[in-house]
């Protein structure tokens, strides 16, 4: 995945097939389109160029929400409707696949009262790097500064990218916190 920032907006470009990539974009103007947006963002753009579309531009509203309760009674709650995970974080069906398999082993002990709990360990990683992520959002000196970091403490940002994805628990982040602190201050 590759993250584009403008003065406007954010760009993502996802491969997801040999000779196919979504392009997706958020920004805080709900009346900015695709094309408006790959003007604030050239490089992006130039890689595009030759690209033909293949589906209409759809949009939604995206945003973190927690909800008090995702159960009650025989009835619960999974996926966007369990709450959101902004979609800077890339991680909606990911996240709705992890809670479907945990809402399954609760149906499958007849108690879904432990749902509540996983619901919220599961959901914990994608909010904390949803707030993370939306930090830079109209910052350009800290996305500058961030980047700079990042190229001076490539392993920071792949122990980041491990943590994004779960493979890496946050307590091992201790240390890379300090050194991205300290490359934003010394950028």
């Amino acid at each position: 995945m590759e993250v584009h920032w403008g003065e406007r907006c954010q760009g993502y470009a996802t491969a997801v097939g040999d000779d196919l990539v979504c392009v997706a974009m958020a920004s805080h103007d709900p009346s900015l389109r695709v094309d408006d947006g790959l003007k604030e963002l050239p490089w992006l753009s130039a890689r595009l160029q030759d690209a033909q579309t293949v589906t209409t531009e759809r949009g939604a509203v995206t945003g973190n929400r927690r909800l008090k309760r995702v159960w009650r009674g025989n009835v619960a709650l999974i996926g966007d409707a369990a709450g959101t995970v902004d979609a800077i974080t890339g991680e909606g069906l990911g996240l709705a696949f992890s809670q479907a398999v945990a809402l399954a082993e609760c149906i499958e002990s007849g108690n879904l009262a432990p749902y509540q709990k996983e619901q919220r360990r599961l959901t914990l990683r994608p909010l904390l790097m949803a707030r993370l992520m939306l930090t830079l959002d109209g910052r350009p000196r800290l996305q500058h500064r961030t980047l700079q970091a990042f190229q001076k403490y490539p392993e920071v940002f792949q122990r980041l990218l491990a943590l994004h994805v779960g493979a890496l628990p946050p307590q091992k982040l201790v240390w890379d916190g300090v050194t991205l602190g300290w490359g934003l201050i010394t950028a």
